[in-house]
Protein backbone atom coordinates (compact mmCIF):
# COMPACT_ATOMS: atom_id res chain seq x y z
CA UNK A 1 0.00 0.00 0.00
CA UNK A 2 1.28 3.55 -1.02
CA UNK A 3 2.16 6.69 1.07
CA UNK A 4 -0.63 8.32 0.08
CA UNK A 5 -3.38 5.48 0.26
CA UNK A 6 -2.21 4.81 3.22
CA UNK A 7 -2.83 8.31 4.20
CA UNK A 8 -6.37 8.76 2.58
CA UNK A 9 -7.48 5.30 4.80
CA UNK A 10 -5.90 7.09 8.04
CA UNK A 11 -7.84 10.29 7.45
CA UNK A 12 -11.32 8.60 6.45
CA UNK A 13 -10.80 6.15 9.44
CA UNK A 14 -10.20 9.95 11.87
CA UNK A 15 -13.34 11.09 10.02
CA UNK A 16 -15.42 7.81 10.98
CA UNK A 17 -14.62 8.48 14.75
CA UNK A 18 -15.66 12.22 14.18
CA UNK A 19 -18.95 11.88 12.67
CA UNK A 20 -19.56 8.57 15.21
CA UNK A 21 -18.95 10.97 18.15
CA UNK A 22 -22.38 12.65 17.40
CA UNK A 23 -24.54 10.00 16.32
CA UNK A 24 -27.06 9.09 19.25
CA UNK A 25 -27.16 7.28 20.85
CA UNK A 26 -23.64 8.43 22.39
CA UNK A 27 -21.18 7.14 22.60
CA UNK A 28 -22.36 3.68 21.23
CA UNK A 29 -21.86 4.41 17.19
CA UNK A 30 -18.38 5.22 18.59
CA UNK A 31 -17.78 2.28 19.93
CA UNK A 32 -18.64 0.52 17.03
CA UNK A 33 -16.06 3.06 15.14
CA UNK A 34 -13.82 2.02 17.65
CA UNK A 35 -14.38 -1.71 16.93
CA UNK A 36 -13.53 -1.08 13.51
CA UNK A 37 -10.61 0.09 14.09
CA UNK A 38 -9.34 -2.80 16.64
CA UNK A 39 -10.38 -5.03 13.60
CA UNK A 40 -8.29 -3.16 10.99
CA UNK A 41 -5.06 -3.04 13.81
CA UNK A 42 -5.58 -7.16 14.36
CA UNK A 43 -5.87 -7.99 10.56
CA UNK A 44 -2.42 -6.73 9.43
CA UNK A 45 -0.53 -6.71 13.10
CA UNK A 46 1.19 -10.22 12.22
CA UNK A 47 2.05 -9.06 8.86
CA UNK A 48 3.46 -5.59 9.65
CA UNK A 49 6.11 -6.73 12.14
CA UNK A 50 6.46 -10.25 10.34
CA UNK A 51 4.89 -12.57 13.48
CA UNK A 52 4.98 -16.46 13.42
CA UNK A 53 1.56 -17.45 14.03
CA UNK A 54 -0.81 -14.72 12.69
CA UNK A 55 -3.70 -16.25 13.17
CA UNK A 56 -3.45 -16.47 16.62
CA UNK A 57 -1.42 -13.26 17.23
CA UNK A 58 -5.12 -11.41 15.04
CA UNK A 59 -7.33 -13.26 17.81
CA UNK A 60 -5.77 -11.90 20.74
CA UNK A 61 -5.71 -8.37 19.39
CA UNK A 62 -9.06 -8.20 18.51
CA UNK A 63 -10.72 -9.64 21.41
CA UNK A 64 -8.25 -7.68 23.95
CA UNK A 65 -8.73 -4.28 21.59
CA UNK A 66 -12.55 -5.28 21.94
CA UNK A 67 -13.02 -6.37 25.13
CA UNK A 68 -10.92 -2.55 25.84
CA UNK A 69 -13.99 -0.85 24.20
CA UNK A 70 -16.82 -2.97 25.88
CA UNK A 71 -15.80 -2.50 29.47
CA UNK A 72 -14.65 1.01 28.87
CA UNK A 73 -18.60 1.64 27.35
CA UNK A 74 -19.87 0.00 30.03
CA UNK A 75 -18.11 1.24 32.99
CA UNK A 76 -19.93 3.69 35.24
CA UNK A 77 -18.24 6.42 36.81
CA UNK A 78 -14.41 7.29 37.07
CA UNK A 79 -11.92 6.81 36.77
CA UNK A 80 -13.25 5.66 33.12
CA UNK A 81 -10.65 3.60 32.10
CA UNK A 82 -10.15 1.74 35.50
CA UNK A 83 -10.23 -1.87 34.02
CA UNK A 84 -7.88 -1.08 31.15
CA UNK A 85 -5.34 -2.91 33.04
CA UNK A 86 -7.44 -6.22 34.08
CA UNK A 87 -7.80 -6.56 29.86
CA UNK A 88 -4.40 -5.75 29.36
CA UNK A 89 -2.97 -8.65 32.42
CA UNK A 90 -5.54 -10.94 30.28
CA UNK A 91 -4.12 -9.78 27.00
CA UNK A 92 -0.47 -11.10 28.85
CA UNK A 93 -1.81 -13.69 29.53
CA UNK A 94 -3.28 -15.15 26.33
CA UNK A 95 -0.19 -14.12 24.34
CA UNK A 96 1.38 -16.89 26.40
CA UNK A 97 -1.14 -19.28 25.87
CA UNK A 98 -1.61 -18.90 22.63
CA UNK A 99 1.98 -19.14 22.25
CA UNK A 100 1.81 -22.74 23.71
CA UNK A 101 -0.71 -24.12 21.56
CA UNK A 102 1.82 -23.53 18.91
CA UNK A 103 2.68 -26.94 17.01
CA UNK A 104 5.15 -25.47 15.00
CA UNK A 105 8.24 -25.46 17.35
CA UNK A 106 8.04 -22.08 18.24
CA UNK A 107 10.17 -20.07 15.96
CA UNK A 108 10.56 -16.54 16.82
CA UNK A 109 9.40 -16.93 20.40
CA UNK A 110 10.58 -14.02 22.05
CA UNK A 111 9.30 -11.86 18.72
CA UNK A 112 6.23 -13.27 18.93
CA UNK A 113 5.29 -12.71 22.31
CA UNK A 114 6.24 -9.22 22.14
CA UNK A 115 4.90 -8.78 19.21
CA UNK A 116 1.36 -9.66 20.04
CA UNK A 117 1.65 -7.64 23.08
CA UNK A 118 2.41 -4.53 21.33
CA UNK A 119 -0.53 -5.25 19.20
CA UNK A 120 -2.58 -5.61 21.99
CA UNK A 121 -1.54 -2.11 23.62
CA UNK A 122 -2.73 -0.42 20.26
CA UNK A 123 -5.71 -1.97 20.07
CA UNK A 124 -6.47 -1.03 23.69
CA UNK A 125 -5.28 2.89 23.19
CA UNK A 126 -8.62 3.04 21.02
CA UNK A 127 -10.51 2.97 23.98
CA UNK A 128 -9.30 6.50 24.77
CA UNK A 129 -11.89 7.72 22.56
CA UNK A 130 -15.17 6.25 24.16
CA UNK A 131 -13.56 7.62 27.35
CA UNK A 132 -12.96 10.85 25.67
CA UNK A 133 -16.14 11.08 24.06
CA UNK A 134 -17.80 10.51 27.90
CA UNK A 135 -15.70 13.61 29.28
CA UNK A 136 -16.97 17.35 30.13
CA UNK A 137 -16.16 18.47 26.40
CA UNK A 138 -17.19 15.35 25.10
CA UNK A 139 -17.98 15.08 20.91
CA UNK A 140 -16.10 18.08 20.71
CA UNK A 141 -13.07 16.59 22.03
CA UNK A 142 -12.88 13.90 19.98
CA UNK A 143 -13.84 15.91 17.11
CA UNK A 144 -11.12 18.71 17.24
CA UNK A 145 -8.47 15.71 17.50
CA UNK A 146 -9.70 13.34 14.77
CA UNK A 147 -10.32 16.28 12.30
CA UNK A 148 -6.44 17.35 13.30
CA UNK A 149 -5.29 14.06 12.55
CA UNK A 150 -6.70 13.55 9.66
CA UNK A 151 -5.05 16.67 8.27
CA UNK A 152 -2.06 15.72 9.90
CA UNK A 153 -2.32 12.22 7.77
CA UNK A 154 -3.17 14.06 4.56
CA UNK A 155 -0.28 16.17 4.76
CA UNK A 156 1.94 13.39 5.89
CA UNK A 157 1.38 12.45 1.83
CA UNK A 158 3.75 14.96 1.25
CA UNK A 159 7.14 14.06 -0.60
CA UNK A 160 8.80 14.87 2.05
CA UNK A 161 10.73 12.58 4.88
CA UNK A 162 12.37 12.15 8.04
CA UNK A 163 11.48 14.63 11.14
CA UNK A 164 10.84 17.28 8.57
CA UNK A 165 7.72 15.11 7.47
CA UNK A 166 7.19 15.03 11.20
CA UNK A 167 7.40 18.65 11.94
CA UNK A 168 4.73 19.66 8.83
CA UNK A 169 2.47 17.27 10.75
CA UNK A 170 2.69 18.91 13.98
CA UNK A 171 2.25 22.77 12.24
CA UNK A 172 -0.36 21.61 10.68
CA UNK A 173 -2.32 19.93 12.98
CA UNK A 174 -1.95 22.37 15.50
CA UNK A 175 -3.22 24.84 13.16
CA UNK A 176 -6.15 22.74 12.53
CA UNK A 177 -6.56 22.33 16.05
CA UNK A 178 -6.48 25.61 16.84
CA UNK A 179 -9.45 26.77 14.01
CA UNK A 180 -11.75 23.75 15.38
CA UNK A 181 -11.68 24.59 18.90
CA UNK A 182 -12.56 27.65 18.47
CA UNK A 183 -15.77 27.56 16.72
CA UNK A 184 -16.93 24.68 18.55
CA UNK A 185 -18.86 25.35 21.76
CA UNK A 186 -17.09 22.90 25.19
CA UNK A 187 -13.83 23.90 24.25
CA UNK A 188 -11.11 26.39 23.24
CA UNK A 189 -8.57 27.68 20.90
CA UNK A 190 -5.71 26.71 23.54
CA UNK A 191 -7.09 23.14 24.30
CA UNK A 192 -7.93 22.71 20.52
CA UNK A 193 -4.48 23.26 20.16
CA UNK A 194 -3.15 20.97 22.35
CA UNK A 195 -5.24 18.64 20.47
CA UNK A 196 -3.45 19.27 16.81
CA UNK A 197 -0.45 19.08 18.52
CA UNK A 198 -0.95 15.47 20.02
CA UNK A 199 -2.96 14.53 17.25
CA UNK A 200 -0.13 16.33 14.81
CA UNK A 201 2.86 14.23 16.80
CA UNK A 202 1.36 11.00 16.73
CA UNK A 203 0.78 10.80 13.31
CA UNK A 204 4.36 12.02 12.43
CA UNK A 205 5.77 9.84 14.74
CA UNK A 206 4.61 7.12 13.42
CA UNK A 207 5.36 7.79 10.05
CA UNK A 208 8.51 8.04 10.81
CA UNK A 209 8.39 4.52 11.91
CA UNK A 210 6.56 2.69 9.92
CA UNK A 211 8.80 3.90 6.84
CA UNK A 212 11.28 1.68 8.04
CA UNK A 213 9.24 -1.47 8.14
CA UNK A 214 9.57 -2.98 4.65
CA UNK A 215 6.44 -4.84 5.14
CA UNK A 216 3.65 -2.09 5.10
CA UNK A 217 3.62 -2.34 1.74
CA UNK A 218 1.58 -5.40 1.77
CA UNK A 219 -2.52 -5.13 2.11
CA UNK A 220 -2.89 -6.19 5.39
CA UNK A 221 0.03 -4.47 6.71
CA UNK A 222 -1.05 -1.35 4.96
CA UNK A 223 -4.83 -1.21 6.53
CA UNK A 224 -2.92 -2.21 9.64
CA UNK A 225 -0.52 1.06 9.22
CA UNK A 226 -3.15 2.97 8.53
CA UNK A 227 -5.42 2.63 11.05
CA UNK A 228 -2.62 2.22 14.14
CA UNK A 229 -2.43 6.61 14.25
CA UNK A 230 -6.14 7.14 14.74
CA UNK A 231 -5.97 3.48 17.19
CA UNK A 232 -2.90 5.07 19.24
CA UNK A 233 -4.04 8.42 19.16
CA UNK A 234 -7.29 7.38 21.51
CA UNK A 235 -5.16 7.59 24.77
CA UNK A 236 -3.54 10.32 24.13
CA UNK A 237 -6.47 12.41 23.67
CA UNK A 238 -8.17 11.43 26.82
CA UNK A 239 -5.21 12.40 28.25
CA UNK A 240 -4.99 16.25 26.81
CA UNK A 241 -9.08 16.24 27.95
CA UNK A 242 -8.23 15.05 31.36
CA UNK A 243 -4.63 17.78 31.96
CA UNK A 244 -5.84 20.33 29.49
CA UNK A 245 -9.60 20.97 29.11
CA UNK A 246 -10.73 19.70 32.47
Amino acid sequence: MSVSTRAVTTAALAALVAAASYVQPRPLPLVAAVVVLVVLVALGWPSLLRLPASGSTRVVVALCGIGGAVATYFTQGEPVLRHLPTVLAGAVVLSFIAQMLRRDGRPQLTESVSGTVAGVVAAIATSGWIAAARSDAGADLVVTSAVALAVAAAVSALPVRGWVALGISAVAAVAVGGGVGTLLPNIDTVSGLWCGLVSGVVVGALHLLLERLPARRARLAGLSASALPVAVCGIFVFVVGRMVIL
